[in-house]
């Protein structure tokens, strides 16, 4: 046992040690001139300070949380055999302490790489400011996977009770679910945050008053690097690490239910087959990044393509070789509660089902790209139609966004059947995670957009060359595709990782499956709930961020007419205000969506039954799944097609076309950064927390013994014939 947990520890720490040496790397280049510093410093002193602000309120969440789960589990009666303890509320705890740590490590290097790169990318071109960005970047990515994998490998070692198996899974469901509270607040606060102040600053600035994005004369510009910061670093390191975390966990509850073939319960070996190949994922992903640093050379986004598919590549290798050491036979007992009988699966079914999933995954980011790179036709179509007015520009992005939903959900439903085909539920859950196997590079690829974001707009407000601009923007362009991607990656993972928990709670809450069915109306209720819920959350975060925004353009406008000399360059905006106004704006939005994710399935549950929860999960996947994908590529198309513009296309910036793109770009905002990367997080967090409470759902039914059924049946027959006797009687 000992040794299958030393392999994780060893992945673990060696992500933590390359992300110490890439970390130190990148504090030692050069920060630029003082202007560049006092920017950057700026930037830094913001970020932390919404974060601190920003985890007393979650912290506040998690604590009440915690007390709920010690209570029920330690001091009611209802805690008896549900799996709720203050073992589950401390791995709760520890779940949430390492998202947090993650998205606070990942941000720090963020906000601290972005002069860093601005000045590579004046002294050594493209080559030079993707190195640091993708270093930058590369330490969220692997402090992601590496935190995360530590933490749930001590977790495991510190409450793991060979004797006890289901009850030690119920513990670390509470792992899961703490990382999940944290990235729904960390990702829809942040994303707030982020496109508060860059709706705001972009409509004042670009169309008002017409001054270039990122213009030291613009107010909101500190503000809307901040927010690159917090929502885009530091909220995606959360969100990732969720996926990630709930994907390996979701695999090893359904193995513990599982029996090996001729050997009664399945070995421990194949319980820690997914925390083995999350250790080898962190080797292939370290081979990517660096792959990615030494070949980076006048084409960024070939070299993070390469590196993403290399890494994918040994992860399948990697893969073959530990199942075939560690992977054994087994039988799909799960299956009896929808087929009526157990299924034998051999070992090569779950590395099928490992390729399938890591299959799906590259082919819903080539879809992501394809249609968010202004590379194809797609994005390039957004930007011809700018020219006939922003009314064209949000159509054509909106139906881009809904088209993209049509390959990546055909593909996901063939990868489930296909993954259920090779190895059952173990094998749909472990398509889940092998689609996340690489997330150190997928983070960190992702997590590079907005330190080249931020580079961009250093160089714009410390008057730096056009050229370096330049540079920077096309590194941004490319950072808004590899967004894209990851994005495609988290939604896909959540509708394989939401289908699993999904399984594993209606085994738990033992619900009768004879009662799955539309004609009953509590499925039907909870279908029609969970279909809708997701779009009430849309608009909470959409209501919060125009609240953000409404704010901050009023902010931006007062100080541009009420501070003289601003225009002329003679006088400072106050940066800190709009800082702090996105900071309370964001704050505000967030608890309610997030409060309400929490308590929904809870309140459900408890008072309806597990009939209706199972039909609210149900319906907020299949809705969830349609609405995080569209936003994710209806934003990352406009905002692309807006860039394609300032290349040069169809006038250039300035002109009509691009003004129209900007309003586009301003509507995409919210859909790419704030409401699709929450919704994922929301349909995997309700299911956690379903997974969590199930136990207390389930209701003891009358056991019918073979010779009452008997009985019974002989009675019924009785009656029908005296029934018909009578009915005879009475016509003569």
């Amino acid at each position: 046992m000992e040794t299958l947990f030393l392999w994780p520890l060893i992945g673990g720490t060696l992500a933590i040690m390359v992300l110490i040496y890439l970390a130190l790397d990148v504090m030692k280049r050069s920060r630029g001139n003082a202007s560049m510093m006092e920017i950057s410093d700026a930037i830094q002193v913001g970020a932390k300070a919404f974060l601190y602000r920003e985890y007393i309120y979650i912290s506040i969440f998690v604590a009440i949380v915690f007390a709920a789960i010690s209570i029920v589990g330690e001091l009611t009666p209802l805690g008896k055999d549900t799996g709720l303890s203050l073992q589950t509320g401390v791995s709760f705890i520890i779940g949430a302490f390492c998202s947090a740590l993650a998205g606070f490590i990942g941000m720090s290097i963020a906000t601290r790489a972005n002069s860093r790169t601005t000045e590579a990318a004046r002294e050594g071109g493209v080559k030079g400011a993707l190195g640091v960005a993708i270093s930058g970047g590369a330490v969220m990515g692997l402090g992601v996977v590496g935190i995360s994998l530590l933490g749930l490998t001590f977790t495991l070692m510190a409450f793991w009770n060979e004797a006890d198996r289901v009850a030690s899974t119920a513990i670390i469901n509470g792992y899961a679910m703490g990382a999940s509270l944290v990235a729904l607040f960390a990702r829809s606060g942040g994303g707030i945050y982020t496109k508060g102040a860059d709706m705001g600053g972009d409509r004042v600035g670009m169309v008002e008053a017409g001054i270039p994005e990122d213009d030291p004369r613009n107010a909101a510009t500190i503000a809307d690097n901040v927010g690159d910061n917090v929502g885009d670093v530091a909220g995606l390191g959360s969100d990732l690490m969720e996926s990630y975390v709930e994907a390996i966990i979701a695999a090893m509850a359904i193995a513990v239910t599982l029996n090996a073939v001729g050997g009664g319960a399945m070995s421990l070996n194949m319980i820690m087959l997914p925390l083995l190949i999350a250790a080898a994922g962190i080797v292939c992903s370290i081979v990517g990044i660096f792959y990615i640093r030494a070949f980076a050379k006048s084409d960024p986004q070939k070299a993070l393509m390469n590196g993403t598919y290399i890494a994918g590549g040994l992860a399948v290798l990697a893969t073959l070789a530990i199942v075939m050491v560690f992977g054994e036979n087994y039988t799909d007992d799960l299956a009896t509660i929808f087929r009526g009988t157990a299924i034998e699966y051999g070992r090569m079914g779950i590395f099928l089902s490992t390729v399938f999933g890591i299959a799906a995954g590259a082919i819903i980011g080539f879809v992501s790209e394809y249609y968010t790179s202004h590379k194809y036709k797609p994005t390039r179509k957004i930007a011809e139609n700018s020219q006939s007015g922003p009314a064209l520009t949000v159509v054509e992005g909106l139906s881009v966004g809904m088209m993209s939903c049509t390959i990546p959900t055909i593909v996901l439903a063939g990868a489930i059947v296909a993954s259920y085909w090779a190895g059952g539920f173990f094998g749909i859950a472990m398509a889940a995670f092998g689609m996340l196997a690489t997330t150190g590079i997928i983070v960190s690829v992702d997590s590079y957009g907005p330190i080249a974001d931020n580079a961009g707009g250093i160089a714009e407000m410390a008057h730096l060359d056009r050229s370096v601009r330049e540079i920077t923007d096309n590194l941004d362009a490319v950072g808004n595709t590899t967004a894209a991607i990851g994005k495609g990656f988290a939604i896909g993972s959540a509708a394989f990782a939401a289908t699993g928990l999904l399984v594993a709670f209606i085994a738990t809450a033992r619900v009768n499956v004879d009662h799955l069915a539309l004609a009953n109306p509590p499925i039907l209720a909870g279908l029609l709930l969970g279909g809708m819920f997701p779009y009430f959350f849309s608009s909470l975060l959409f209501g919060a961020v125009g609240k953000a925004a409404y704010a901050m353009i009023e902010e931006v406008r007062r100080q541009l007419r009420d501070i003289p000399g601003i225009m002329e360059g003679k006088a400072k905006p106050d940066y800190a205000q709009c800082v702090d106004i996105a900071t309370k704006g964001a704050i505000r939005g967030m608890l309610l969506p997030g409060g309400l994710a929490i308590i929904l399935p809870v309140v459900i549950g408890l008072s309806f039954g597990a009939e209706v929860l199972t039909g609210l999960l149900i319906g907020s996947l299949i809705s969830g799944l349609m609405i995080g994908i569209q936003m994710a590529n209806s934003g990352g198309a406009m905002d692309n097609a807006k860039k394609y513009i300032e290349e040069g296309m169809y006038g250039g910036k300035g002109s009509e076309a691009h003004k129209a793109a900007v309003v586009g770009d301003t509507v995409g905002d919210p859909l790419k950064d704030t409401v699709g990367p929450s919704i994922n997080i929301l349909i995997k967090l309700m299911a956690v927390i379903s997974l969590v409470i199930a136990p207390l759902l389930i209701q003891e039914e009358v056991v019918v013994t073979p010779a009452v059924a008997d009985q019974a049946a002989q009675v019924e027959v009785i009656q029908a014939d005296a029934a018909v006797d009578a009915v005879a009687a009475d016509r003569l």
